[in-house]
């Protein structure tokens, strides 16, 4: 590839960060070398399996948070944005060092969504990325500006859950 496109995964259905999976599976078939970061989520503490897989598949995987910022009052707005900030800056020394092909940013558009950073901090690290590398950007709430950015956009729109029938995320499915 020539030059990166950017793909957008957002709404409010499930699937957002399982479709980006998918992507980095496809990619890592093909032998791209494949960074993910999370963004406000904690794979590891919380069972996000897949994110086991793309490990062992020779994906390196980042981790930016100290879970979702609803969830964990005891962090600050300020400490938020600054593990945000620093994780960009993080991403952006590795993916040019590794020639990385593939960066999924995923919950990226939360911190956007929350004011945990800019769009023009979102948009100055889209400016300096490898032009070869390829972006996802993934979460609810992307805006009109950064989907104007986007080669791709999925939107996965919640129809019917089953949690609002009571039943809880399950092992497999959900996470």
């Amino acid at each position: 590839m020539k030059k990166g496109l950017v793909h957008i995964y957002t709404g409010d259905g499930k699937g957002k960060t399982t479709a980006s999976i998918g992507l980095s599976v496809r990619a890592l078939g093909h032998g791209f070398k494949v960074a993910y970061a999370s963004f406000f989520k904690k794979p590891d503490s919380y069972g996000y399996n897949e994110i086991s897989v793309l490990r062992q598949l020779g994906a390196t995987v980042f981790t930016f948070s100290e879970g979702m910022p609803m969830a964990n009052p005891q962090i600050s707005k300020e400490e938020y944005h600054t593990s945000t900030q620093q994780g960009l800056a993080e991403l952006q020394k590795f993916i040019t060092k590794n020639k990385t092909q593939l960066l999924v940013l995923d919950e990226i558009l939360i911190a956007i969504k929350y004011g945990y950073i800019s769009e023009e901090e979102l948009f100055d690290f889209m400016d300096n990325k490898p032009v070869e590398t390829e972006l996802v950007l993934t979460g609810r709430g992307a805006t009109d500006a950064i989907k104007n950015r986007a080669d791709y956009i999925s939107v996965l729109a919640k129809e019917k859950h089953p949690y609002e029938r009571g039943v809880n995320a399950r092992v497999g499915i959900e996470f």
